[in-house]
């Protein structure tokens, strides 16, 4: 019934908000009057400028958007004229998900609202909200203030709910229905693994090419509060170190190391995770690769007596390739994805082979037909069709 009631406010708030820049293309488009190909090519994706654009706080620098502020004749108020807004909407056909033999309408398989932008200079905001997640009013994934060009340097600072594995690649933005599988896996009863987690997150760049990010988190996920109105559900906090290097502009390299720490009724888990990825762009195909290994000391918080003598290791990763056959003018393309995850808690164990073919039928409507042979998984071996719309607006 809750959310019922808030999908409903949601809806009522949207109907008051102007319908004519709701059927236009996404918010920051709509801002400074371009097209989605300046940053996504094809969208979701962002290119590299797209990458630029959000980590100097979703603003282009040196242009000024008209009218984006209201002119209160208060110099120390920053108020927007109107919230910027976006909708995003995927429907797909598949055919024997999860080895289930059936046929079946996905769709909509989500429906977002997507709003942010510079609320002050150098101070910017982005959250999302689900109204549907396969089925489900999901809530807020995304949410964060985000601090940028701190001290005059290239130093940014977020605080907020965000995927740890953003610095690496961005669940988010891939093209397929395939999911990374290393970065969702979760070890016995952990609840860590590199998807939503509430935080703070610095991040530097250098003129070298050389980025660096820290995170700092509560390790718990994005769940509702306890009784006592804390998130964190105990006393620690995880840490993640990432560092990555430009080697001309088609090489880049990654790694990056997360150490943390996490209990239940008293007894704690002790996990670290050491991961190494890397990019090589050569237009028109793009090669994404990423390898991690994980250790739990006791992901299934046993009794001292009860512990097995070794932590349990988790390894796994993904090869990413995108092939555009016009580079950013491509309305084309392929991505192939392999994912490998390997764990001595055999239920976790998957592999999958997937072929994507998709099109762009407007710049911002994206038609897939892909399929993926699942090796080995919880669900056994089989395949899975799934054809699919993607829009945002």
């Amino acid at each position: 019934m809750k959310k019922t009631i808030l999908l409903l406010a949601c809806l009522a708030v949207l109907s008051q908000l102007s319908v004519v820049r709701l059927q236009a293309i996404p918010a920051f488009a709509r801002k400074y009057q371009m097209t989605c190909k300046t940053c996504h090519a094809p969208f979701p994706k962002l290119k590299d400028y797209g990458e630029e654009f959000a980590g100097n706080g979703f603003v282009i620098k040196d242009k000024e958007a008209p009218r984006y502020y209201v002119d209160t004749g208060d110099n120390f108020l920053s108020l927007l004229r109107e919230i910027p807004l976006a909708l995003r909407l995927e429907g797909f056909f598949t055919s024997n998900n999860s080895n289930s033999k059936q046929l079946d309408f996905t769709s909509p398989y989500l429906l977002k609202l997507l709003s942010g932008g510079e609320i002050a200079k150098n101070i910017a905001y982005y959250f999302y909200f689900f109204f549907s997640e396969r089925g489900e009013v999901a809530g807020i994934e995304d949410a964060f203030l985000m601090f940028n060009n701190l001290f005059g340097s290239d130093l940014d600072f977020y605080i907020g709910q965000f995927q740890v594995s953003d610095p690496l690649f961005k669940r988010e933005l891939r093209l397929t229905f395939e999911d990374y599988q290393i970065y969702r896996t979760k070890v016995g009863d952990s609840r860590i693994n590199l998807t939503y987690d509430r935080g703070v997150m610095f991040t530097y760049g250098l003129p070298s090419g050389t980025d660096f990010t820290v995170e700092i988190l509560n390790g718990t996920g994005i769940g509702e509060a306890n009784p006592l109105r804390n998130f964190d559900s105990d006393k620690y906090k995880n840490f993640v170190i990432r560092l990555s290097q430009d080697l001309g502009e088609n090489l880049r390299l990654g790694g990056f190391g997360y150490l943390g720490k996490e209990a239940k009724n008293a007894v704690g888990n002790s996990l670290w995770f050491l991961g190494a990825d890397a990019t090589v762009s050569a237009s028109p195909m793009e090669v994404n690769l990423q390898y991690i290994e994980r250790r739990d000391g006791n992901p299934n918080f046993l009794a001292a007596e009860l512990l097995p003598p070794e932590s349990v290791k988790t390894r796994g990763g993904f090869a990413e390739v995108i092939y555009l056959p016009q580079g950013d003018d491509s309305r084309w393309y392929l991505t192939g994805l392999l994912n490998w995850v390997d764990s001595e808690i055999e239920t976790l164990d998957y592999s999958s082979a997937t072929f994507h073919l998709g099109r762009l039928l407007r710049r911002n409507i994206r038609a897939g037909a892909e399929f993926t042979w699942v090796f080995d998984s919880p669900y056994g071996s089989h395949g899975r069709l799934a054809l699919g719309l993607t829009t945002g607006f």
